[in-house]
């Protein structure tokens, strides 16, 4: 079974193919399908977002997609950057720049005070058009310096407790993050679906499949 990621970050290739893969699902990045262009991410939500490039990817492709949406909510910057995360500064930045960016936003607030959540949407399109929308987040603090050597993103300054999301192993990361939970429940979805009355699940699991 196949899946093509309307994404081109590897990162993210990676924790959708340790989720979904006990599933027997492969899942495949835009890039690798040879398609560079993504939908204007002009939607008002990170639910909006996703579908705009799920669907982007379905009209072009005609075949099943899977697009999230995701950013950090930072509670003393009344929930920026939000949606706008990856263009957070401007385009051109590193991730490091941005996340150095926030850091400086949030200089003077005090430790009670950095709260923040990771949220993730996520937009499967089977190949017969059936939608199916997830939306899951995952709380913690912004802490006061990056920390830790893996994840991407804002995941050095996110704090899980006493460690960032750097500094978790990937099956720790996928355990708590917000994708991690996003994905657990689309794979359940996508197991109901294909467990469904015989006839119905036959047909979205053939649609699927192309």
């Amino acid at each position: 079974m196949k899946l093509i990621l309307a994404t081109k970050n590897a990162h993210k290739v990676q924790e959708f193919s340790r989720i979904l893969e006990p599933l027997g699902i492969e899942a495949v990045s835009q890039t690798e399908m040879g398609i560079e262009d993504q939908a204007e991410e002009t939607g008002s939500s990170f639910a909006e977002n996703s579908y705009l490039k799920a669907k982007g990817l379905f009209d072009r492709t005609g075949m099943a997609v899977i697009a999230d949406d995701s950013g950090i909510a930072v509670d003393a910057l009344g929930g920026a950057p939000g949606i706008y995360s990856a263009r957070y500064g401007g385009p051109g930045l590193t991730d490091a720049e941005r996340t150095a960016l926030l850091l400086k936003e949030m200089e003077s607030v005090p430790d009670g005070e950095r709260g923040a959540q990771f949220v993730c949407a996520i937009t499967l399109i089977a190949s017969d058009g059936q939608v199916y929308s997830i939306v899951d987040e995952c709380p913690g603090i912004v802490g006061r310096a990056p920390r830790g050597e893996n994840g991407f993103g804002y995941d050095p300054v996110f704090m899980i407790g006493e460690r960032s999301f750097s500094e978790l192993s990937p099956e720790e990361k996928d355990a708590v993050s917000h994708r991690g939970k996003a994905l657990r429940r689309l794979r359940e979805c996508l197991t109901g679906i294909l467990s469904a009355g015989e006839e119905r699940g036959k047909e979205i699991k053939d649609g699927i499949d192309k």
